[in-house]
């Protein structure tokens, strides 16, 4: 049995509602630490891509998620003891308010959830900009609402002047609740945003310094960091071992016993895994500024597969890592990049050929589109028209188009068709986020059209959403699975064993 605990001081940054300043102070305060040099280890609840990145610039270490609804509640621990091994304090920014989680379902995926899971003492920004003395109501109302929830501090955002400060502190001076800083009404710091969120730090890396740099400032001026780093070690130890991704493969080379995609070796020790990078299949991962989604243990738990992972830049290179036998597309912002992706000719050549040799593609979201015939992006807003649909890599027998309506959500499905992910019947978690539509929106089977020139084998579907309502979606053809669809690996790790098996027949 593995054995384990994990005491790296830590701090939840959290608020009563989105809009608060959580991702200000927690990045402030990443950044901050780092440069008084800690070793500092940052973290998101929920499964937000964006923030994360703006955490690792702050910090220099890898933004990690922590998805109770993803992963599962008793998967978090490892996940971050994982995540913050080695490092002298850890960071975890909220998802919107304190006690808000995934729809219908109490505190599942809430920050409330993830700070009792954690053990860990809860700092509550709070936006003071329209208030004085109902501040303490406020706090009184967060603190003791679960007494769980060891809310042990207040961040007040938004503070218009010395003489508002004064009032607002006094009100909280009988509260029990500390207030840790108090940063002031200013001009905000430059952090661009669009149809999904904040612009990624890959898109606009020289500004993403300034801003993160920005923010420490503030944050250094305006609160504690000797009394914010002092509660962060008053965190008791966690139980349970950090999680390690052999040891997961292991665990899912259990799990799969009897299915067809169960792995046929221990992990690291399959012919896929011989000395020399040579003798290992390369997995090429899209990166650059079309594809930032990404989860960090995705490219570790390949590896750790036996895969050689080798990031590229669909925007950049023209061909695909020398000696590619997989493919994991991500999630990102292919619509805003649809231009300089389409004109890439010969890169969209050379994935088709892949797909069509029947090597393992792995595309969510962002991936989907590209693997389209077309992608109508963007209108043109400052001309008020739309742009004429735009050749993609043609693998998928479907068109994509940017929609008004945005879609998101948690969702549960069922994978309906046998892909080099998972067998049939095997019952995954994920996310939705999205501003675009796919026309057909799934694959239609045997009997369906097929890819308009005759050839290839059939696009079937790859997922049956069971929740919250039910739906087909995704395709799968040949070694290709596509889909909407955002799934943690971490918490179905025989994806990954099973994508790397593929690699190496």
């Amino acid at each position: 049995m593995v054995t384990g605990t994990t005491s790296v001081p830590r701090l939840v940054i959290a608020a009563p509602s989105s809009g608060s300043g959580k991702t200000t102070v927690a990045t402030g305060l990443m950044a901050a630490f780092a440069a008084s040099g800690l070793a500092v280890s940052p973290h998101k609840v929920g499964p937000d891509y964006i923030d994360p990145g703006y955490h690792a610039l702050a910090t220099g270490r890898p933004g990690r998620n922590l998805d109770a609804y993803l992963c599962g509640p008793q998967a978090l621990p490892g996940l971050f003891g994982h995540g913050a091994r080695g490092a002298d304090l850890a960071v975890v920014e909220g998802v919107m308010g304190l006690y808000d989680g995934a729809a219908h379902q109490g505190e599942l995926a809430s920050t409330a959830q993830v700070a009792k899971v954690l053990r860990a003492p809860v700092v509550l920004v709070v936006d003071a900009a329209s208030q004085s003395r109902s501040v303490a109501a406020l706090v009184h109302g967060f603190a003791s609402w679960d007494p769980e929830v060891r809310v042990a501090g207040v961040i007040l955002n938004k503070v218009g002047s010395d003489r508002h400060e004064e009032l607002l502190r006094e009100a909280l001076a009988g509260s029990g609740v500390p207030v840790f800083g108090a940063l002031r009404r200013v001009g905000a710091v430059h952090t661009p945003s669009r149809h999904l969120g904040l612009v990624p730090v890959a898109e606009r890396h020289a500004e993403a310094v300034e801003s993160v740099a920005a923010l420490a400032d503030r944050v250094r001026a305006g609160c504690d960091l000797p009394g914010l780093l002092e509660l962060a070690r008053s965190a008791p130890p966690l139980p349970g071992p950090a999680w390690d991704p052999a040891h997961s493969l292991r665990e899912a080379r259990s799990a799969y016993a009897g299915h067809a995609a169960e792995p046929d070796a221990e992990p690291g020790t399959g012919p896929e895994s011989g000395a020399g990078r040579g003798a290992r299949p390369v997995v090429a991962v899209a990166g650059g500024s079309a594809f930032t989604f990404s989860y960090a243990e995705h490219a570790e738990l390949l590896t750790a597969a036996g895969a050689d992972v080798v990031p590229f830049d669909p925007l950049r290179e023209t061909r695909l890592p020398e000696g590619t036998r997989g493919l994991v597309i991500g999630g990102g912002f292919p619509e805003v990049y649809a231009a300089e992706l389409s004109a890439n000719e010969p890169l969209r050549a050379a994935v088709a050929a892949l797909a069509a040799s029947g090597a393992p593609i792995a595309a969510e979201c962002a991936g989907l589109l590209y693997l389209a015939r077309s992608l109508t992006p963007e209108p043109d807003t400052e001309v008020g028209t739309r742009t004429a649909p735009l050749p993609m890599c043609g693998v998928l027998p479907a068109d994509a188009r940017m929609s008004g309506r945005l879609t998101l959500g948690y969702r549960e499905a069922v994978a309906l068709s046998p892909s080099p992910l998972l067998p049939v019947g095997a019952r995954v978690r994920g996310h939705e986020f999205h501003r675009t539509v796919i026309t057909p929106g799934a694959g239609e089977g045997p009997d369906g059209p097929g890819d308009g020139a005759g050839g290839g084998p059939a696009a079937l579907p790859a997922w049956g959403v069971v929740r919250p309502t039910r739906q087909v979606e995704g395709f799968v053809r040949g070694g290709v699975h596509a889909s909407y669809l955002h799934v943690h690996w971490a918490a179905t790790p025989g994806i990954a064993a099973s994508f790397v098996r593929s690699c190496a027949r």
